[in-house]
């Protein structure tokens, strides 16, 4: 069956396994002639990163059929439930953190990633939230500024900048989608650029360096500028076809660090070229379509807000990734869907595809 002859949650699922095909070839390539330390004890050897990368995917196709066969309607009564165990695991990480920064739980071999799975939680709670109530009523307006807030604040302590501002950033699509004026969107905006100030100075100080640095890569270009000019050099010895598969210079000799994590699409533009980043674009493209189609089709308005917020968390997600590879973006630490090496993010990124599909099966009977 041609993929435009199936149904939209056929083709969404296809999208997807197809955007994972892509990132295990990458991560099988990023794996093959460097010497990796075995991740939490399980792998050894080379290929590390591709075998632990298949064991999430298998966790999150779990996920993503339990999602999928799960009551999509049912998720608006769990949501109080959810959040709160949310807010509690993302209080615990600042104890119990492990890593430089306090943003795992270190669970038996495996790390879990509380603030990962809060981007979805948020995205039902909120969806939830406005289903019921106007957006453009001050309490509501706040009310949903405080859902996202509080996980947000806390994320940023850990610190975690980047996945902080996505939150807020998917709250912010949900509330349109739902409604929210311009005039009150403006407002947001406004208050958010009035008090950068104060943010700058509760930032951590390699979060400042970080911003400095992508307004000025130049001034360290042996330290805190080293990744971002490798990233642009990467990208740009890939030519217009590549260096081929497994042939990656820049990436195998070590030249760009961590190329397999935040700078895996630099792996991708330097051994596939110009005419590998417009073939995964394309896909990526017909993924965010599809889900927007999704919302378009949909007669439930707690459907149309997850889904809403879902195509937010790609969609912002995949923008951010790539323009920090650029050097359009400050380096954040945020994943590109489906293709950089992690755990908590596959499993909620299939996950979130498994709702997406319950939506398209199911909301349009109502």
């Amino acid at each position: 069956m041609k993929i435009s002859e199936s149904s939209p949650a056929r083709r969404l699922l296809g999208l997807a396994y197809g955007l994972v095909a892509i990132g295990l070839i990458l991560l099988f390539s990023a794996s093959k002639g460097i010497f990796t330390r075995p991740v939490a004890g399980i792998f050894k050897g080379g290929g590390v990163f591709f075998w632990q990368q298949l064991l999430w995917i298998t966790l999150g196709t779990g996920a993503l059929v339990g999602a999928r066969r799960f009551p999509y309607r049912n998720f608006r009564r769990l949501v109080w439930l959810l959040y709160p165990v949310t807010i509690v695991l993302l209080v615990l990480v600042l104890s119990l953190g492990h890593g430089r920064a306090s943003r795992w739980i270190r669970i038996g071999p495996f790390n879990f990633q509380p603030a990962e799975f809060g981007k979805v939680v948020l995205v039902l709670t909120i969806a939830a939230y406005l289903a019921e109530n106007d957006i453009n009523r001050i309490a509501v307006f706040i009310g949903s500024l405080f859902l996202a807030g509080f996980p947000a604040a806390l994320i940023f302590k850990q610190p975690n900048l980047g996945t902080a501002m996505i939150l807020v950033l998917i709250c912010l699509v949900i509330m349109f989608q739902a409604g929210l004026s311009l005039r009150r969107l403006l407002a947001v905006f406004i208050t958010v650029l009035v008090s950068s100030p104060l943010l700058w100075i509760t930032m951590e100080p390699y979060q400042k360096e970080r911003i400095l640095t992508f307004l000025w890569p130049q001034r360290d270009p042996l330290g805190r500028g080293y990744n971002l000019l490798q990233s642009k050099i990467t990208i740009g010895s890939g030519g217009l076809i590549g260096k081929g598969y497994l042939h990656g210079t820049q990436t195998k000799l070590a030249f760009l660090p961590e190329y397999h994590t935040d700078f895996i699409f630099c792996l991708l533009a330097e051994e596939f070229g110009f005419i590998g980043v417009a073939i995964f674009l394309g896909l990526v493209y017909l993924f965010l379509r599809e889900i927007l189609s999704i919302i378009a089709s949909t007669r439930d308005e707690f459907a149309r807000l997850v889904a809403s917020g879902i195509f937010g968390i790609f969609f912002l997600q995949t923008v951010i990734n790539i323009s920090m590879t650029l050097g359009l973006f400050p380096v954040a630490g945020i994943p590109l869907p489906f293709i950089s090496y992690g755990g908590s993010f596959m499993i909620v990124a299939l996950l979130s595809v498994g709702i997406l599909a319950n939506i398209a099966e199911n909301s349009v009977m109502f």
